[in-house]
């Protein structure tokens, strides 16, 4: 006989949540966050048809038309050493959003992991861990950063290394918290006494209250880890030349700021816009998550 058909009637899996076809309908009814999701969608189909709408290769040197402004032939003119702005901002958007990507992905695989075991056996693990985490957590996140990245060596996978060896511990904490909370409810308990296996309940009745909350700080926090690539890369620690990397085509941009202002502003408005995205869209998830809404 199986847990479910033992489990006492009435008794649920997990915590009541909002019904997912409710939560879409509250997040298409959100204006905001669809231009987000607009925004990002489209973003990530230009990334993805680069070799189609670049135009011109982002990396080919061409003096004879440094910057230039933009025109039909380049869209947002043309840098100090002549590259197309689009096309350096088209293949630039695999760069910036592909590292910001893998990057978010191991922060929530690391933290979950590591916060479900944590607040699930407690103990001396428990210990063990949050006390590895305040270590962490006692340093300005970016300055550490800046320290891994630096000892490493300038390149974007150097910066990811730097950003997941930090940002891990956020995530953990926050999740060790909410297991913390859910361990303690009835149908919890329920399980312990019906025999159910650790994993079984961790991955049953657990881990399903904690990946909507995750989610929606996750979409928050993409934004930032795209500022920090961006930051890094400017200030020379992370993309190095001739990659098209936005926060790498800012710093190249810099000395020609007052003469040809274009330069900057495209990338520097790509940054924006993205991070924006990323801003309305978790907001709106946390609004549509909300069963207390």
């Amino acid at each position: 006989m199986t847990i479910e058909s033992r489990r006492p009637v009435g008794l649920p899996d997990q915590e009541p949540t909002l019904p997912m076809p409710t939560a879409w309908r509250r997040l298409a009814r959100d204006r905001l966050a669809l231009l987000g999701v607009i925004v990002l969608a489209t973003i990530v189909v230009l990334a993805v048809v680069a070799p189609l709408v670049a135009r011109h290769d982002p990396v080919e040197i061409n003096p004879a038309n440094k910057l230039q402004g933009p025109d039909a032939e380049y869209l947002m003119g043309t840098d100090n050493l002549g590259r197309s702005i689009w096309a350096r901002l088209v293949w630039g958007t695999r760069l910036t959003l592909g590292t910001a990507t893998i990057a978010m992905a191991l922060l929530l695989f690391i933290g979950v992991v590591v916060g479900t075991i944590s607040g699930f056996y407690g103990g001396w693990i428990d210990d063990v861990i949050m006390r590895g985490v305040d270590i962490v957590l006692a340093f300005p996140s970016l300055i550490l950063v800046l320290a891994i990245a630096g000892m490493l060596g300038p390149s974007l996978r150097n910066v990811l290394i730097g950003l997941v060896a930090v940002g891990w511990t956020t995530y953990a904490r926050v999740v060790r918290g909410m297991v913390l909370s859910i361990k303690e409810r009835e149908y919890v308990e329920a399980a312990w006494a019906l025999g159910a296996p650790p994993l079984r309940i961790a991955v049953r009745h657990i881990l399903p209250n904690v990946i909507s909350p995750v989610v929606v700080l996750a979409s928050l926090d993409m934004g930032n880890i795209l500022l920090s690539i961006a930051a890094l890369s400017f200030l020379g620690l992370g993309a190095q030349a001739p990659e098209p990397e936005w926060g790498r085509m800012l710093s190249d941009a810099r000395p020609f700021m007052q003469t040809s202002p274009h330069t900057m502003i495209f990338p520097g408005l790509a940054i924006f816009v993205c991070v924006m995205a990323f801003n309305l869209l978790g907001d709106g998830l946390r609004d549509a998550l909300d069963p207390q809404r």
